[in-house]
């Protein structure tokens, strides 16, 4: 008797199984309302189409019902829709995520959550090749939701998603998982060793899409240096320096010459607490060193050959002014951006001004790279530098003070156009105060101050005169 009622326990499973997963994937194909559905879907699919779940809280109260009420409809009574395409589902979230948004009720929002995964699985049920993806959405979603979160159950899911997506796995649940372990694992919610098994796949797929996948590469990239920077309170905690040795010295002595293998082995021995002065780290230190070396010395010679801009910056560093001058010069002809073109005009008058004495010239350049940048104040403290400097050339007294006016006037409209330079200009202007023309001095020649004065030397410019 005990075994007859077993077996037909065990019939009706079976039975009940199928039919209830068959129900939750059924289609409007060849039911006898299929019009009445067919309608349904077209009426929600206009409000729906092409829209995020902020969009749809946009919609008047009216819209956002019909699109709503006909969703309902459809997908009770064809889940899956034709049976081909998921839309039923992948709507059905986004109309209940802009409920959520929607509502300050919060034991709505988390009942409308609830409903949000429960849409996730059904999906799985009737698109089980769909499943990797799907179970990285959920995941994600569930993450955000305010029915699930910083939970054990959110952290099941992304565990799920990882092992089932692989490689595949999608860069969007990088950052949450760096989140969410960050929470658990200080709360005694996950054990290291799971910390440790997650994170590593989830680094490990990061890794494997940046190398691999052009397309989305940049993303995985993110994704895992923000992963990285949310778990960098607890990562000493969770990873040891023996595991590390464990998993990454082998990778070393297979790959001595890699430059990229060696930095992120001695990142990561470094990172997990391994003693800098043992010598395992002090090799692959010194090994990353002389790798580094090779490879910037041929990035800067290529760099330098490429970009004459910054070639005439290092030209300059290195006190080779005529050649520095030739390869800004070359640099202009290249270029389009006026920022760059301000920067390079400047860099050369500057050389001129200081290094070669050159102050025709290097006034003339220092206006263009002026007319490039508005409201640039540097030029003109220089122009101001070069007539200071220059000042004792200008012939009598008289006007070498003239000089010194032309000069405080350019670096009073530097600091009058750019606040960057105002406390340059003013030092400046303070400390040739003293230099100003005595009153005396215009006295005896019928000058007033504020009357306009030229300055007969290679300046050439009407200034306001003033006095001490």
């Amino acid at each position: 008797m005990i075994k007859f009622t077993r077996l037909v326990c065990f019939l009706v499973l079976v039975a009940w199984g199928p039919a209830s997963t068959w129900a939750q994937c059924e289609t409007w194909v060849g039911k006898p309302n299929e019009d009445d559905i067919t309608d349904a879907h077209v009426t929600y699919r206009q409000y729906v189409k092409g829209k995020q779940p902020k969009d749809l809280t946009e919609l008047d109260p009216e819209s956002f019902n019909i699109a709503y009420n006909a969703w309902e409809k459809a997908f009770k009574a064809a889940p899956a829709a034709d049976g081909t395409r998921p839309f039923h589902f992948i709507d059905g979230r986004k109309l209940l995520k802009a409920k959520i948004l929607m509502t300050d009720d919060e034991a709505k929002k988390k009942e409308l959550g609830q409903r949000v995964i429960a849409i996730y699985d059904q999906q799985i049920q009737c698109f089980p090749k769909e499943e990797a993806f799907l179970l990285g959405r959920k995941a994600y979603d569930m993450f955000y939701s305010p029915a699930y979160g910083y939970s054990v159950d959110t952290y099941k899911a992304f565990k799920k998603a990882l092992e089932k997506g692989g490689n595949n796995t999608e860069y969007i649940v990088l950052d949450p998982l760096g989140q969410l372990m960050a929470y658990l694992f200080p709360n005694d919610k996950v054990t290291r060793e799971e910390a440790q098994q997650v994170l590593e796949q989830a680094i490990d797929i990061a890794d494997y899409n940046i190398e691999n996948n052009d397309k989305y590469g940049e993303y995985y990239e993110a994704g895992k240096a923000n992963m990285q920077r949310h778990l960098a309170e607890v990562e000493d905690d969770i990873f040891d320096c023996d595991y590390f040795k464990r998993k990454l010295l082998p990778k070393y002595e297979e790959n001595k010459e890699d430059f990229e293998v060696v930095k992120y082995v001695l990142v990561k021995l470094r990172t997990s607490g391994c003693d800098t002065s043992e010598a395992e780290v002090v090799a692959i230190a010194e090994q990353y060193r002389k790798l580094a070396t090779e490879i910037n010395t041929e990035l800067e010679a290529k760099r330098r050959a490429e970009n004459p801009g910054y070639d005439a910056s290092q030209l300059q560093k290195e006190h080779k002014y005529e050649e520095a001058i030739a390869r800004y010069k070359e640099a202009i002809l290249q270029e389009e951006d006026p920022e760059k073109l301000a920067q390079f005009y400047y860099s050369i008058a500057f050389i001129q001004t200081w290094q070669l004495g050159q102050y025709s010239s290097a006034r003339e350049n220092a206006r263009k790279a002026a007319g490039y940048r508005e409201g640039w104040g540097k030029p003109y403290v220089l122009i101001g530098d070069m007539y200071a400097r220059t000042a004792r050339n200008c012939g009598d007294d008289w006007n070498q003070r003239l000089a010194i006016i032309a000069a405080i006037e350019k670096w009073q409209y530097a600091r009058s156009i750019d606040s960057n330079v105002a406390e340059e200009a003013s030092s400046k202007i303070g400390q040739y105060a003293g230099s100003l023309p005595e009153k005396q001095d215009g006295f005896m020649r019928g000058i007033k101050a504020g009357s306009k004065q030229k300055v007969n030397c290679w300046i050439s410019e009407t200034v306001t005169v003033r006095f001490k």
